[in-house]
């Protein structure tokens, strides 16, 4: 027998509301800079936002995967039956076949898939220090070789999020030169954007946020499948900002080529994010 759902599904996004303004956003999509994306405010109904920032992990939890390296430090939790009863419906009906239908319509993507095993997604965390710096994503699934990632959605879950704490997600132009649209991550706020080459995004300077705080989100990503052949395979590429200096740049350079080669390995033999967020738990002294 199973469990009753939490959530009524009904209730967790409104497909008649944003249907109706789909023409509207769809065009919104395609005419944003520096690369298509949305910003979609009281992205969820308010209620069920509420109720999934209030049950999100505590960093302390053991569960979290440590992504701490020279270009990000933040944690990381892909597996979906560690997820909070609210959350997890959430992710389900994100990956649902009518959810996806309507955001092939908004990005102009047709053959949109999910990732049941949410690869590189799921929930993320960053504590005061924390950062992401500059990057496009990896451009095919580690372990289904021809599943070519198109669509990034983000649901931010920061209830009294304060602009001085930074964390912003910046979207940068594809020279570099500047960053041309910033969103703060306000609770039941969501960012969708295309995945590719131009797609250069991230928040790089240190959270500034209270200790007791800590900048939360739900991220999946959507695939299209590609002929076998015609993959171009592309690691998180990441880049460094005018006038991050010479030593920070050859830094981000070096990390970038580490993290390359991680992932070429990984998606050589299998292995997942685990082992590496022993080594790296090892390294900062998590005991």
């Amino acid at each position: 027998m199973s469990c009753a759902p939490v959530l009524e599904k009904a209730s967790v996004f409104s497909y008649l509301n944003r249907s109706a303004e789909l023409p509207t956003l769809a065009r919104r999509y395609r005419e944003n800079n520096p690369f298509p994306h949305i910003r979609l405010t009281d992205f969820l109904n308010p209620e069920i936002a509420q109720i999934i920032c209030e049950e999100f992990p505590k960093p302390t939890t053991a569960a979290w995967t440590q992504y701490k390296h020279h270009n990000e430090n933040k944690l990381g939790l892909a597996k979906r039956d560690l997820f909070p009863p609210g959350i997890r419906e959430v992710a389900d009906e994100l990956n649902s076949p009518e959810f996806v239908s309507w955001l092939s319509e908004l990005t102009g993507i047709p053959g949109l898939f999910p990732d049941p095993s949410l690869e590189g997604g799921g929930l993320h965390q960053s504590a005061r220090g924390g950062f992401l710096n500059i990057h496009t994503d990896f451009s095919m699934h580690h372990y289904h070789k021809n599943w070519r990632r198109r669509v990034n959605l983000i649901l931010y879950l920061n209830e009294g999020w304060q602009d001085e704490w930074g964390g912003a997600i910046e979207f940068w132009e594809k020279s570099m030169r500047r960053c041309a649209a910033k969103y703060s991550p306000m609770l039941n706020h969501a960012v969708v954007f295309t995945t590719d080459e131009r797609s250069l995004h991230g928040f790089p300077e240190p959270l500034q946020c209270p200790e007791n705080v800590s900048r939360k989100s739900l991220a999946l990503y959507y695939y299209t499948l590609e002929p076998r052949g015609e993959a171009v395979v592309r690691s998180t590429n990441y880049h460094a900002r005018p006038g991050d200096g010479v030593l920070k740049t050859a830094m981000i350079w070096l990390d970038k080529e580490a993290v390359d080669l991680y992932s070429r390995l990984k998606a050589r033999f299998g292995f997942s994010d685990d082992f590496a967020s022993r080594i790296l738990g090892l390294i900062s002294g998590r005991k």
